[in-house]
């Protein structure tokens, strides 16, 4: 099983590559859900392949002015630790816990319906978001904010792999006033630092199928680089709301709550329901004739 593996990277890069954010949380699901990883291997395997992943995307960005440093500084202060007991907290309940493998589903779960809600919300909000590119100093408060975000989101990224392309990014927007370059470009830069110790941590626990990732990359890495060129057909909002409903759908299903299934099935006919709505909306749109403009007299 590998062509699999190579097919499900590239999807998460097409994703990443189309909305610039989210792709990455899909990874743990499928892992779980499709070829029946142990979640602990699976978070780790992802944590991992996210960090390999998004060092490409964070080079860039660092490269194109668009990372604020200190702040991403003070939020990977508290964010590397408490990623760390994450990883400790997953292990542990791997090798101690006769119920781990449903305890950190259900963990998982949770965290990817937060993680579809955020991603709604951050698509909709733009609050902080700034018209221009004044430096921003961060005052005591905002250092505060950064590190206690960086510790809290740090702790559910190191247990579930979730949240390090959407909760830091959601609260950037509604706290810090940056531009939308600023906040997308230092969300990657500190989701892949956060990673690399994550990952890394996963790795020493033993919690990384090594082979699978090799094989995811070989999909997700093209993926990211081939969506990137081409110019969107599906307007971002979309695809966003799209990958909001996959996220909370996985989640149910890890879940797996009495009448789940029901839930599943309801969600997933509104979800295409929507999307053809929207389709045919888009489609008149298109054949509407534009109005001739008014004649204007020498």
């Amino acid at each position: 099983m590998t062509w699999q593996f190579t097919l499900s990277g590239l999807l998460i890069g097409l994703l990443v590559g189309m909305t610039g954010m989210g792709g990455g949380s899909l990874l743990t699901p499928i892992l779980v859900i499709f070829f029946g990883f142990q979640p602990t291997t699976a978070v780790g395997t992802d944590v991992l392949h996210g960090a390999i992943f998004k060092s490409f995307g964070a080079v860039r960005h660092r490269r194109l002015g668009t990372v604020h440093a200190r702040l991403t500084l003070w939020m990977f202060a508290g964010s590397g630790p408490m990623s760390l007991l994450g990883v400790v907290v997953a292990t542990w309940l791997d090798r101690h816990s006769s119920g781990a493998k449903d305890i950190e589903a259900y963990a998982i779960g949770a965290a990817l319906v937060i993680g579809g809600v955020g991603l709604v919300a951050k698509t909709f909000i733009k609050r902080g978001i700034q018209p221009d590119d004044a430096p921003f100093l961060l005052a005591r408060r905002d250092k505060v904010i950064a590190l206690a975000l960086g510790a809290t989101c740090g702790f559910i990224v190191g247990l579930t792999s979730v949240g390090s392309g959407t909760l830091f990014g959601l609260v950037m927007v509604l706290v810090f006033p940056l531009t939308l370059p600023k906040i997308v470009g230092t969300d990657i830069f500190h989701a892949a630092a956060l990673l690399w110790v994550a990952g890394f941590g996963h790795l020493v626990a033993g919690n990384v199928d090594l082979r699978t990732m090799a094989w995811l990359l070989t999909g997700s890495i093209p993926g990211v680089l081939i969506s990137s060129q081409f110019t969107r057909v599906v307007p971002d909002r979309v695809l966003r709301l799209g990958l909001a409903s996959v996220l909370v759908l996985s989640g149910i299903k890890l879940v797996d709550f009495a009448g789940a299934d029901y839930v599943i099935a309801s969600g997933a006919v509104i979800a295409a329901i929507g999307f053809a709505i929207w389709a045919f909306v888009a489609r008149l749109g298109r054949r509407r004739p534009r109005p001739e403009p008014a004649p204007t007299s020498d």
